[in-house]
């Protein structure tokens, strides 16, 4: 098929891409996070919808818990709360990785306008990436959450570097900074739009032009966020406290984690080199070299160089957390798409490496999304919540030490303990008065849930913990990893 002259409008050259292909390989991916939209919830997903759920004036950050995350992942939590739970939360990540795959498409056009097989690598890429088991896919977490914000921030920037028109251009760099200031108010260290931007500005005085725009658009999509979180009670110094203070806390904790962080460490990278992404990037970065072609009167900057900066960010976010979840690698994604779309600039054809690459990702996104299917997770918290299902009465309350918010809320139970992940807990409070606080106060909770024989299973000095509970409350059951306390009086 012959390719579009380059005097064509650039309207109309994106519009004669070949968006048929776009639509079905995003509607594909949707279809394949269906048959998970009911499945247990992990115990981030629960967490995050019960900070949600009641998030407005409460006695911590969020309402009456604290989370290490911005406003926005919680907002995008309160919504699916509101609408039923599980399944809209499941259905708000297929969207997301839907319009994932199809800004990425519109991408590659607009990096790539003469070239027609541009928006299929690209969204053909993404498609991959946001459908396979192996980046954490099926479940949702912030890093799905924030990828079509970076990938829009990406594509309004370079579209912006690439536009004749100021006005058009400033409007654009200004949905880029509003888009990139969204990801990172999903999860802080999603900064990705500000880091291809500030390779660009090197490369590209189009893009110098630009940084105005992206800046203010920022400057104001977190203003009014901010603000916002501080009428409904979370201030903008508790909030700098959670997403900026803490982790450098927590960073120091885990470093000093001798638990089973390694055996993560070593699945995290054993899942990437099994999601044949790394095949597909080293093969658009070795038949990318060299110059790009010329596209036009719409000429995007050359995005070589960004793809290796974003990239090589990305890498670092993910193995230097020191949590080692499948989902961190969902946060690659941009920087995987950016190299099809910097490949897609080059006069190189679409040899049969890139076509065996892309081919044997999608085989291994299928297979594991196949395994998955025909073997669901048997998460070690399904035993606790079936007991608390049998034996709990409406009212009750219950904590998990430390962790699995799974437990609280497939049970129906409130948790008084403002801390439903363990990390916040070791590092906020380290101690672990807060805890025996609560355990002592008057409104300590029906049921306690211990990881192991007892308290002393973290490995932490819960001397005090355990004793409150050999006081206060009577073992009653094990179930899987969990030791079931209850109140006695």
């Amino acid at each position: 098929m012959a390719e579009t002259h380059p005097s064509t409008p650039w309207r109309r050259r994106i519009g004669t891409a070949p968006k048929t292909w776009v639509v079905v390989m995003a509607s594909a991916v949707f279809l394949v996070w269906l048959p998970f939209a009911a499945r247990s919830l992990s115990p981030d997903e629960a967490g995050y919808l019960i900070v949600g759920g009641q998030w407005g004036h409460g006695s911590s950050l969020y309402g009456d818990y604290w989370v290490d995350r911005p406003p926005a992942l919680v907002a995008i939590f309160e919504a699916a709360d509101a609408l039923g739970g599980t399944v809209p939360l499941r259905l708000v990540g297929a969207a997301a990785a839907l319009l994932t795959v199809v800004l990425s498409g519109v991408l590659g056009r607009v990096a790539a306008p003469e070239r027609r097989s541009a928006p299929l690598l690209t969204a053909g890429t993404a498609a991959v990436c946001v459908a396979t088991p192996w980046f954490g896919a099926t479940v949702v977490n912030g890093e799905l959450l924030g990828v079509p914000f970076l990938v829009a921030g990406i594509l309004a920037f370079v579209a912006a570097a690439a536009s004749r028109h100021p006005r058009r251009g400033l409007a654009l760099s200004l949905a880029a900074g509003a888009a990139g200031a969204a990801a990172a108010l999903v999860k802080q260290s999603m900064v990705d739009v500000f880091v291809v931007a500030a390779v660009l500005v090197f490369t590209s005085s189009a893009a110098r032009r630009q940084v105005p725009g992206l800046l203010a658009g920022a400057a104001l999509t977190t203003a009014v966020v901010v603000i916002v979180a501080s009428a409904r009670g979370t201030t903008p110094a508790d909030l700098w406290d959670a997403v900026v203070t803490f982790r450098v806390d927590a960073a120091r904790e885990l470093a000093g984690d001798s638990g089973n962080a390694p055996a993560r460490l070593a699945g995290l990278v054993g899942a990437l080199a099994a999601s044949g992404v790394p095949l597909v990037v080293a093969a658009f970065a070795w038949k990318g070299r060299g110059a790009p072609t010329r596209q036009g009167p719409w000429t995007a900057p050359d995005l070589r160089s960004a793809a290796y900066v974003l990239l090589t960010f990305e890498l670092l976010v993910a193995f230097l957390g020191g949590s080692y979840w499948l989902h961190y690698l969902m946060g690659l994604v941009p920087g995987v798409v950016l190299f099809a779309a910097a490949f897609a600039q080059r006069p190189a054809p679409v040899t049969r490496s890139i076509g065996i690459s892309l081919a044997l990702a999608g085989v291994s996104s299928a297979a594991a999304l196949g395994w998955v299917a025909a073997h669901p997770i048997d998460r070690p918290e399904e035993r606790a919540i079936a007991y608390l299902e049998g034996h709990a009465r409406r009212g009750d309350s219950a904590v998990v030490v430390l962790g699995a918010a799974n437990v609280i809320r497939a049970a129906d139970l409130h948790a008084p303990y403002p801390y439903l992940w363990s990390l916040p807990a070791r590092v906020r409070d380290a101690d672990l008065a807060d805890l025996e606080g609560v355990l002592r106060s008057d409104g300590r909770p029906t049921w306690v849930l211990v990881a192991g024989s007892s308290a002393d299973h973290w490995g932490l000095d819960l001397t005090g913990v355990q004793a409150q509970l050999d006081t206060d409350y009577e073992k009653v059951s094990t179930a899987g990893k969990f030791t079931i306390y209850r109140r006695v009086a």
